[in-house]
């Protein structure tokens, strides 16, 4: 997973988030949620992270492009906060547990971390380091295998 949780889910709760995803996506795509917020904006759901108990999902969501000026982000998470009820009557019909996992939207910001470690590894002074490598480590990897 993306380093959010403490402990590695279980593989029901990787079943369960995916199944979630996939059931929020469609919805979106059919374009059954009609809140002036969404009016067209394309939402990515990149991850569904289940709770142990399957009670909550949390859903991380990015505009499609990862296009996160203008609070256009901002704009789209109140708009499924606010559709939470619809989407959770529609994930119950769609998905056979036992209870209806409560909704809760965030933003994935995995992508402005990777931008931030991509950024860290261009700059000039990590770049000379990492070509500066000492031969002899290098070689003696070589002869240990």
């Amino acid at each position: 997973m993306s380093g959010r949780g403490e402990k590695a889910p279980s593989q029901r709760q990787l079943r369960v988030g995916e199944e979630i995803r996939h059931a929020l996506a469609m919805i979106l795509e059919r374009g059954e949620l009609r809140d002036p917020g969404l009016q067209g904006v394309s939402v990515t759901i990149t991850e569904v992270q289940a709770a142990p108990d399957l009670r909550h999902a949390y859903v991380y969501i990015m505009p499609l492009g990862g296009e996160r000026s203008g609070g256009e982000l901002d704009t789209v998470l109140q708009a499924l906060k606010r559709a939470r009820p619809f989407l959770r009557r529609h994930i119950s019909k769609a998905l056979s547990l036992k209870f209806s996992p409560d909704l809760h939207f965030a933003a994935d910001e995995t992508f402005d971390e990777a931008d931030r470690i991509g950024a860290l590894l261009r700059d000039p002074h990590v770049a000379q380091d990492t070509a500066r490598l000492p031969e002899e480590d290098t070689n003696s990897h070589d002869q240990d295998d």
